[in-house]
């Protein structure tokens, strides 16, 4: 629990203004320039404000489309995305999205409106504690009882939810604390008892680490999402250069390390890379950089990398042991701790002679595993992994994408190699549907000037679609794309393969018409019949600078593989369909 003590050491003070106006300056006051949200009776003090503020104001059609907008905002840019809600149905609407930033550790700021002071606790029309109801989805919460503490929760929200591990904020506002004039103090700076986000890593620990590094015959680094929220790409590239180690990411993790280097050995777990599931196990130490040790991702926690020192680079203590007990644990931000043990390695590096059978048997588990069914070829002209290979050929490095949730997005995390970070943008601790297009549309606000492309399913895509009328409305040109199986497929893949083909639920029928839906919104749709139509098609979007939809029809019995079956463990996993199955 945090408990706010205040720094009167710097301060700004204002003349008197309302609440809604102190929020508008605070938020100012923080470099915002861009909130997502929709208004309702209880925010209307907030936006009466809004309207002279001079911060643009993207109004989506749903709550936690907001929310998700203000993530993709914030993963993109580092900087908290702010998403907005009246009481109420507005305020949880946002939950879906607060829980999908809070999983995958995204800065973002709500900001909700509530009913008066004085009807807290009535029941009173739209009435929700919203506090409680987000508490366990949030970092941190206020409720600002005078229109003066205003300025001070939102120095205090930005801070939080910026600092250590990135997490959401929100801060609920009732309606007269919005309206209440009082004379404003903004401080510049404020001070949190109990919260240390800035911890220096412990230097007889980054020893111990480098030791066990420069003794290991096997090594390998697998990075996560911590290595993009701390910029600590460049160091853990360095690090794997200097060791020869091959490296592993989680899907989270996706653009820590460029997937087109030759250590690259691509994302591990469910549906990981079967070199990756395969090589991880063999190690005999592993430098685990801002990862979680998800079962999505290690398995059964209890097999994973058996013979192996491992090695947990993390800024939140918490996650240290939580899943995997580990030889080393470091708590730091990733860049500096990855600096720092970079030295350690390089004043060691004479007294090692380097991993070359190693490296050798890296080639050696790559060739033998280059033809397996997972990996072969679909013979139809348009296949999930011939799109997503597609796509990595035509776009740009800088090029963003972000995805859905369902089988398109496990062929992305197999096809798609990610070369720069914070240009993947996925929900992976939440996995959740409809995740696509609202997060692609505030990473195209957060960075205008580069492609940015939403791959999605049909299931997943009209969960959100009516961010397209956001986009439309707002002038913000993106492309997207929906492998469009008429169903639920990696649900469908589920019950294909654990329940005996017993398909319930899954199949959602050939309604709506994407391109006709797209083009309802103003929208430009395209259906492809061949992978050149789809060059084509993208390559347009993409140089006009249009919304566009692109829908790519595949089959719903193209599974994907490889895939670690829930609750069994890397070795476990297996290599195509039920009649050719392979297990390592």
């Amino acid at each position: 629990m945090l408990v706010g003590c205040f720094s009167q050491l710097e301060v700004t003070l204002l003349a008197q203004m309302s609440g809604a106006k102190a929020l508008m300056e605070a938020l100012r006051r923080e470099g915002v320039d861009v909130v997502f949200g929709i208004p309702g009776g209880a925010n209307l003090p907030i936006y009466d404000a809004l309207y002279d503020s001079g911060i643009r104001h993207i109004l989506a059609r749903h709550e936690q489309s907001a929310a998700h907008m203000a993530d993709g905002f914030g993963r993109v840019s580092g900087r908290p995305g702010v998403c907005m809600a009246t009481s109420g149905p507005g305020a949880t609407n946002l939950v879906t999205g607060l829980a999908t930033a809070y999983m995958d550790s995204s800065p973002v700021v709500a900001i909700t409106g509530q009913v008066p002071r004085a009807m807290i606790g009535k029941d009173a029309f739209q009435e929700t504690d919203v506090i409680g109801v987000v508490t366990s989805i949030t970092k941190y919460t206020f409720q600002p009882k005078k229109s003066s503490e205003i300025p001070e929760a939102i120095k205090k929200a930005f801070y939080i939810a910026s600092t250590g591990r990135p997490a959401p904020v929100l801060v609920d506002i009732p309606k007269d604390v919005q309206t209440e004039v009082e004379e404003m103090n903004f401080p510049d700076k404020v001070e949190i008892r109990g919260y240390s986000p800035q911890r220096t890593p412990d230097p007889i620990q980054i020893e111990r680490a480098s030791e066990i590094l420069m003794r290991a015959e096997r090594p390998v680094l697998w990075g996560g999402g911590g290595i993009r929220i701390s910029n600590a790409s460049q160091p853990f590239q360095a690090i794997a250069e200097l060791l020869l180690a091959p490296v592993v990411t989680s899907l989270q993790g996706k653009g820590a390390f460029p997937e087109n280097h030759p250590l690259s050995l691509g994302p591990m777990g469910m549906h990981g890379r079967a070199e990756s599931n395969k090589l991880v196990q063999e190690c005999d130490a592993l430098l685990a950089v801002g990862v979680r040790f998800s079962d999505r991702t290690t398995g059964k926690a209890s097999d994973f990398c058996p013979g192996a020192k491992i090695i947990h680079l993390d800024v939140d203590p918490s996650e240290i042991g939580k899943n995997k007990a580990v030889e080393v644990y470091i708590v730091g931000d990733a860049q500096e701790t990855l600096n720092q043990l970079y030295s350690s390695l390089s004043n060691r590096m004479d007294k090692r002679d380097g991993p070359y059978p190693w490296l050798q048997r890296v080639k050696e588990v790559r060739e033998e595993l280059r033809n397996i069914p997972g990996y072969r070829e679909n013979s139809a002209d348009l296949s999930g992994p011939k799109i997503v290979r597609k796509l990595r050929e035509i776009l740009p490095p800088d090029a963003i994408l972000t995805t859905g949730v369902g089988r398109h997005q496990m062929w992305a995390e197999l096809h798609y190699k990610v070369l720069k970070s914070r240009t993947w943008i996925t929900s992976t601790g939440l996995g959740t549907m409809g995740f696509g297009l609202p997060a692609a549309v505030g990473a195209k606000v957060a960075r205008p000037d580069v492609p940015v492309v939403d791959l999605d399913g049909d299931g997943s895509f009209l969960m959100t679609e009516n961010c397209l009328a956001t986009c439309i409305d707002e002038g913000i040109p993106l492309t997207v794309v929906i492998l469009n199986d008429n169903s639920l497929g990696m649900v469908e893949q589920w019950q294909r393969i654990f329940y005996n083909r017993r398909y319930m639920g899954v199949k959602l029928g050939k309604s709506p018409d994407m391109v006709r839906l797209a083009e309802a919104y103003g929208a430009q749709g395209i259906r492809v019949g061949s992978l050149e139509e789809f060059e084509r098609s993208l390559k347009q979007s993409i140089n006009d600078d249009v919304v566009t939809v692109i829908d790519v029809p595949v089959s719903p019995e193209e599974d994907v593989f490889p895939f670690m079956p829930p609750g069994k463990s890397l070795k476990d996993t297996i290599h195509g369909a039920p009649q050719e199955m392979a297990v390592f």
